[in-house]
């Protein structure tokens, strides 16, 4: 499975088309901020004029976005192979399909971190250029940990979907699809406060999402009680209900115990439903 792995990892980053095309949707997402909701964020957002407050809210949410878009183009040698026949050039040979599953499942899950912690250096050092303040140590170990348990998460996820898939065609158009509402669902484009409340029960429903309230708790700890300094406790709570930093379901606000739960228990969940998906094939 180790030697699988390697190869897997191999083909992706040599392969700079899949690359690039794994980090469109957070290019999107940075190029949208920067050129034109950065200021109207930060300038008129319910009175508030942080722009360091603006800018780990967007890139909380970015890293979000990426561990989903990435786990996707991580999967595209899978498909590769599938599409080619190179399947069957492993099935027939002495590796077992567990071994050949994981190491596409572990590679992918590689290849999304290693991505997404790129993003993640990026995203910080975009936030310190603009006059923001370098996450402290405990929060940066805070968001370590949140992204390994979110790209567990959303790379099983992924797999199940591409389990699914039997052509590059179908993995391309399920990769566009992903990539245009992931934002979307995710509240990065608008607020989940903006949104009507059927599509505000989506979001909180959704896994990435609770990955994304999880990290912007960290990463707008501190800007947010400047930001706020002598406003109304009120004040505070609508913002980040409306920014979707906490999520409310009626009175119960969820804790982020529960999030992390949500997570991993749905990484489990999609793990064993890709297993069934696959073992179906096999038939």
């Amino acid at each position: 499975m180790i030697g699988l792995t390697k190869r897997n990892l191999l083909v992706f980053f040599r392969d700079r088309t899949s690359m690039f095309f794994s980090m469109l949707a957070p290019f999107i997402v940075i190029g949208l901020y920067v050129l034109f909701l950065g200021n109207a964020y930060s300038d008129g957002f319910g009175g508030i004029s942080s722009r360091e407050f603006m800018d780990n809210w967007i890139m909380a949410g970015l890293l979000a976005v990426t561990t989903v878009s990435t786990s996707m183009g991580a999967f595209g040698t899978m498909v590769n192979d599938r599409s080619k026949n190179i399947l069957k050039d492993f099935y027939s040979s002495p590796i077992s399909r567990a071994r050949l599953t994981g190491g596409y499942i572990l590679s992918s899950f590689i290849i999304s971190l290693i991505m997404t912690l790129i993003t993640f250096i990026l995203a910080e050092i975009y936030i310190v250029t603009n006059g923001g303040a370098l996450l402290a140590f405990t929060a940066f170990i805070k968001v370590l940990g949140i992204l390994v348990v979110s790209n567990f998460c959303n790379t099983a996820i992924i797999y199940f979907i591409v389990s699914l898939l039997t052509s590059e065609s179908a993995y391309s158009t399920a990769s566009t699809i992903i990539g245009t509402l992931i934002g979307f669902i995710t509240g990065i484009y608008l607020p989940i406060g903006n949104l009507p409340a059927g599509v505000q029960w989506i979001v909180k429903l959704f896994p990435p999402s609770h990955a994304a309230a999880l990290l912007r708790q960290v990463m707008m700890e501190k800007p947010m009680v400047s930001a706020f300094d002598g406003a109304p406790a009120e004040k505070l709570q609508e913002t980040k209900e409306m920014l979707g930093v906490v999520f409310k379901f009626g009175s119960y606000e969820v804790t982020p115990v529960v999030s992390i739960a949500i997570l991993l228990a749905c990484g489990a969940l999609f793990f064993l439903l890709s297993m069934y998906s696959i073992s179906r094939k096999k038939r």
